[in-house]
C-alpha cells in the first residue's frame, strides 16, 4: 500500500474567508432557494407554454430568430467593435469557471429566444432542438413517449448548445460515446452570417466534427439534430459494494460494464461507481425495464426523485452496510438523480441538507441555482473555491484508471470519486479529442476495433488536506494534475479552472482540424480562441485587447496571403 502514501502538510491558520464559507448556509437557505425555487417554476410555465405551440410554429420563429441573428452579426464593424459573444451573462454558465472574457469590449449576439424543441420525429428517431433547450426540459417532453436521447446528462440545467461546444457524458457512454457522438446535424451561423447545416458527410463534415470542445468559437450554434432511442419505463438498478485497494477497485470498475469474456449480454444499459474511500466503493450497473417488470410482487421500487428522498449517492452509499441489492427507479428519476445535491457539492455548501428534517421541510426547492450560487460568493470566496476546492473531469483511457486513483490519492485525497465509461470513437479526422495512436493493435479490455473505452474520473469535493485544516495549494495541484493527463493521454473538460498554458493546452488537445476551421469558416477576428475563451482567472481590459488585437491581425495577414 506504499502508494497510498500521502505528503505531511503542516496546518493552515484559518482567515476570516474561512467562517464566511463555513456561514454561507444563511444566505442558501435565506435568499438563493426561495429565488431559486421562484425561477424553476416561472421556467416551467414557459417551457410548458412554449410546448404548447404547433410545430410549425415554433420553426417559423426559429427562422425568424435566425435572420436577427444574421442581421445583428452583419451590423458589427470589425475595426471598431469586440469579438462577437453571446449576450448571455457569464454568472449563468454552469461550471467553476469565471467567465471574465465579456468584462472588456465585446459584441453581444442574443441567442435566449433559443430555447424551443422543434421536432419530435419518431421514424427518423431524431430529435431537433434549440442550444438553450435543457436537459430537464427535454426529458420531461420525450420520456414519457418512452423515448430519450442515447446520452443525457445528470444536471437538469445543463443545456444542448453547452454539452455540444463542450462536452457531455452519462452512464450509457459505453455503449453510445460522448454527447457529441449522438448527433446528427448542427445548424450554425458563421462569422460572415452564413447559415449552415453541418453533417457527417457533407461538405461541411469537417465543421461537424470541430464544433464539440470548441467552447463556440467557431460560429453560432441554432439548433441540432439528435439521435433517440427506445426505452422503458423504469431502471432496474444494482448496488453491489466493492472493498479493495484503488487498483483492484479499478478493476471491478472495467469487470462491470467490459465482461473479459466479451459476452454482449452481460454488457449493462447504465453503468456508473463511486468510489468512496481509498478502500470501498460502490458499482452501480442497470439495465431498462418495463412498468410491468418493476411492479411484480417483491419488487421494490424506489421513487429517487421525491424531495424527501435521501440524496442519491448517500443512499448509494448504503450498500457498504446493507450488502448488494436491486431496485427499480422511475426512468427520468434515475437520469437526473444527481441534480438535487448536484453530486455531492451541496454537503460542502449546505452541510445539514441531508438531514431528514431540512429534506422534509426544504428539499422541495432543492438544487439552488448555480447562478444565484455564483452571484452571492462574491470575489474572496469565489478565489477561496479555486484555492481550496476541486471540481475537475479526466477524460483518459480505461487502463489508466488505476494509475489515477493513486495519482489523485496522492496529491488531493477527494472523495468521493466519480466513475463513468465512455467510447471514444477513432473518427474520419482527428478531432481535439482523440483515441491513443495504435489502439486497434493493442486492444485492451473494453476496446473495439472502432472506439478506444475511455473513462472519466470526476472529482468534486474539497481535498482531504482542507477538511484536515493543513496547507493545500489548489492551483499547484491542479497543475500537475493537468501535466499527469498530457503525460497520459488524458483530457479535462474546459468548463473547470485550469491552470494550463497556452502551450500545454495545445500539447493536451489536438488544434489542426481546429485551426483549418477557424480559417476555412473565417472565425478568425470574430471569436475569441478557445484557448483564451477556456483561460483561468479575470481577464484585464488590456489582455482581452491585445488578444482581439493579435487575433485580428493574424485573420487580415491570412486574408491578404489569400487575395
Amino acid at each position: 500500500m506504499s502508494n497510498l502514501q500521502v505528503p505531511v502538510r503542516p496546518k493552515r491558520q484559518k482567515i476570516w474567508v474561512d467562517y464566511f464559507v463555513q456561514f454561507r448556509w444563511i444566505i442558501i437557505v435565506f435568499v438563493v432557494l426561495p429565488i431559486s425555487c421562484i425561477i424553476y417554476f416561472s421556467i416551467y410555465l414557459s417551457e410548458l407554454r412554449a410546448e404548447k405551440k404547433p410545430y410549425k410554429l415554433r420553426q417559423k420563429e426559429h427562422e425568424e430568430n435566425i435572420k436577427k441573428v444574421v442581421k445583428r452579426l452583419k451590423q458589427r464593424n470589425p475595426l471598431k467593435d469586440g469579438l462577437v459573444c453571446t449576450a448571455r451573462k457569464p454568472y449563468i454558465v454552469v461550471g467553476m469557471r469565471h467567465v471574465d472574457y465579456k468584462r472588456a469590449r465585446h459584441f453581444e449576439v442574443d441567442l435566449s429566444a433559443f430555447n424551443n424543441i422543434l421536432e419530435i420525429d419518431r421514424e427518423r428517431m431524431v430529435v431537433k432542438v434549440e442550444p438553450l433547450v435543457t436537459m430537464g426540459h427535454l426529458s420531461r417532453v420525450t420520456v414519457p413517449m418512452n423515448l430519450a436521447l442515447p446520452v443525457v446528462s445528470e444536471l437538469n440545467d445543463l443545456t444542448i448548445g453547452g454539452l455540444i461546444n463542450g462536452y457531455g457524458i452519462e452512464g450509457s457512454s459505453h455503449i453510445y460515446g460522448l454527447f457529441s457522438d449522438t448527433l446528427v446535424s448542427l445548424e450554425v451561423v458563421l462569422a460572415d452570417g452564413r447559415v449552415v447545416r453541418a453533417t457527417k458527410d457533407n461538405e461541411h463534415s469537417d465543421l461537424f466534427y470541430a464544433i464539440p470542445w470548441s467552447q463556440g468559437t467557431l460560429g453560432l450554434l441554432v439548433s441540432a439534430e439528435i439521435k433517440l432511442i427506445p426505452i422503458k419505463e423504469y431502471m432496474r438498478l444494482t448496488y453491489k459494494p466493492v472493498r479493495g485497494n484503488l487498483r483492484e477497485m479499478a478493476q471491478a470498475f472495467a469487470d462491470s460494464f467490459a465482461p473479459r469474456d466479451g459476452d454482449p449480454k452481460k454488457i449493462p444499459d447504465f453503468v456508473e461507481s463511486l468510489i468512496f474511500t481509498p478502500t470501498e466503493g460502490v458499482f452501480m450497473t442497470g439495465r431498462y425495464a418495463s412498468k410491468g417488470e418493476a411492479e411484480r410482487r417483491g419488487n421494490v421500487i424506489n421513487r429517487v426523485g421525491w424531495w424527501f428522498k435521501p440524496w442519491f449517492y448517500q443512499h448509494a452509499e448504503a450498500a457498504l452496510k446493507r450488502g448488494e441489492f436491486v431496485e427499480y427507479i422511475p426512468t427520468r428519476e434515475y437520469y437526473h438523480r444527481h441534480t438535487r445535491p448536484l453530486f455531492w457539492e451541496m454537503k460542502l455548501i449546505l452541510p445539514f441538507g441531508d438531514q431528514w428534517w431540512f429534506r422534509w421541510l426544504m428539499g422541495w426547492m432543492m438544487p439552488p441555482k448555480i447562478s444565484l450560487l455564483k452571484i452571492t460568493q462574491g470575489e474572496a470566496i469565489r478565489k477561496y473555491y479555486h484555492d481550496m476546492h476541486v471540481i475537475q473531469d479526466m477524460l483518459l483511457p480505461m487502463h489508466k484508471v488505476a494509475d489515477a486513483l493513486e495519482f489523485l490519492h496522492h496529491e488531493m485525497e477527494v472523495y468521493p470519486i466519480w466513475l463513468c465509461p465512455h467510447r471514444l470513437f477513432k473518427l474520419p479526422v482527428k478531432t481535439m479529442v482523440y483515441p491513443e495512436p495504435g489502439f486497434e493493435q493493442n486492444q485492451k479490455q473494453g476496446d473495439t476495433s472502432y472506439a478506444q473505452m475511455f473513462a472519466d474520473v470526476g472529482v468534486y469535493y474539497a481535498p482531504g488536506p482542507v477538511l484536515r485544516g493543513e496547507v493545500f495549494d489548489g492551483a499547484e495541484a491542479v497543475g500537475r494534475l493537468e501535466e499527469w493527463l498530457i503525460r497520459n493521454h488524458g483530457f479535462q473538460p474546459q468548463y473547470s479552472v485550469s491552470e494550463l498554458t497556452e502551450q500545454n493546452f495545445w500539447r493536451m488537445f489536438d488544434r489542426s482540424l481546429y485551426d483549418q476551421c477557424r480559417k476555412k469558416y473565417k472565425a478568425l477576428g470574430t471569436f475569441m480562441d478557445v484557448y483564451y475563451k477556456s483561460k483561468k482567472g479575470k481577464k484585464t481590459e488590456r489582455e482581452v485587447l491585445e488578444a482581439e488585437a493579435a487575433i485580428a491581425e493574424t485573420a487580415y495577414a491570412v486574408a491578404e496571403k489569400e487575395d
